[in-house]
């Protein structure tokens, strides 16, 4: 809205400083920090009272979790409202690439939402059908791969290789929704300890926020020999509200944690990022930067796919992050050791900009 006003004005003496992404993207991290913080009380408080029991906790699960009944789920709401209005502050209204983000946000969101009312209201851990969420998640995501991919190229580019390697043409957007989907569950599985999920969400955001920034710049992109997709640098934008939203959220969400962001939250970032990686044309890097979300998805289909068949089970418990509280770990210990594997993670992502 801000850049909207200055241009309407000519962008006169100070104003001209909306003209900078860089001022923009650090705007919209204090924006969405900020306000949500201030929310967050309040809205932690009305959830309590609203929820009543809060979100359910699996029987079957570690005994530790039991006594995390009662804490108030849908938290995901907080950050998706920091971060919806830092962006519609800050944003550019005339860049598609944001408001097919947004849409994918937004929309993976409500089917979070959906999600963890039901399971609120049945008082049960399983919430709406899986193959009915899939559904919605992939219309969704569908929708706002089109308009990221109207106009644009669809190769597909690998790390350490300089240039496209294939041009999927029509098939992109099938294969540009499922990185969405994908990422958007992948993160979703993540969720299941205090802050396990938040921090390497904002650690691959802060990635992303710098390969946007260079992927939208032609002398940089044509420089490190990665694709350059103009329009794509304001995308630093939704990136930095990412951070500051999340930022905010773990703030109460810190162990012991006094609200969860449900699947509400956890769909929307890794829907958030897999429509960032799409637009920057960074599929296959956000599998490394990402790869600590990768290996708890594996984790669980693994799991399943060898007890079905064998009636063994390869891991104490899926998620991974369960077995690893099931060896002895503590909550705290998995938490902190997973995000510092997150940060590895990035940083490796990051070196494929230059070893190409």
């Amino acid at each position: 809205m801000f850049l909207w006003i200055a241009e309407q004005l000519g962008f006169p003496g100070p104003l001209n400083i909306f003209r900078y992404i860089t001022f923009r993207a650090g705007a919209a991290t204090a924006t969405a920090l900020l306000l949500g913080l201030i929310i967050g009380p309040k809205f932690i408080g009305w959830l309590r009272v609203r929820q009543g029991k809060g979100q359910p906790i699996r029987a079957d699960g570690p005994q530790t979790h039991l006594s995390k009944r009662g804490t108030p789920t849908m938290g995901g709401l907080m950050i998706l409202t920091s971060l919806t209005v830092a962006m519609l502050l800050w944003m550019d209204f005339a860049n598609s690439y944001l408001w097919a983000c947004l849409f994918i946000t937004v929309g993976f969101g409500v089917i979070g939402f959906l999600d963890d009312y039901d399971k609120v209201k049945k008082s049960h851990h399983q919430g709406v059908s899986g193959r009915t969420r899939l559904l919605a998640e992939f219309v969704v995501a569908g929708i706002g791969c089109s308009i990221i991919t109207w106009g644009a190229g669809t190769e597909l580019y690998i790390p350490f290789y300089n240039g496209p390697v294939l041009d999927l043409g029509p098939f992109y957007i099938l294969f540009a929704a499922f990185v969405v989907v994908a990422f958007g569950n992948a993160v979703n599985l993540t969720d299941g300890l205090d802050g396990l999920a938040t921090m390497p969400v904002i650690i691959a955001a802060m990635a992303f926020l710098l390969i946007c920034y260079l992927v939208g710049r032609a002398d940089y992109a044509a420089y490190l020999g990665i694709p350059h997709v103009p329009g794509a640098g304001d995308l630093t934008v939704l990136c930095s509200a990412m951070v500051g939203a999340g930022l905010a959220f773990l703030w109460f969400n810190a162990p012991p944690a006094a609200v969860f962001m449900g699947d509400t939250g956890s769909l929307a970032l890794g829907g958030a990022l897999g429509a960032i990686a799409v637009s920057t044309q960074h599929e296959i890097v956000l599998g490394i930067i990402g790869g600590l979300f990768v290996v708890e998805a594996m984790s669980v289909i693994i799991q399943v796919f060898v007890y079905k068949r064998t009636g063994r089970r390869v891991f104490r418990m899926a998620p991974i992050h369960h077995h690893f509280e099931q060896l002895g770990w503590s909550e705290p210990t998995v938490v902190i050791r997973f995000w510092i594997i997150s940060f590895v993670l990035a940083m490796a992502g990051l070196s494929t900009l230059k070893l190409r």
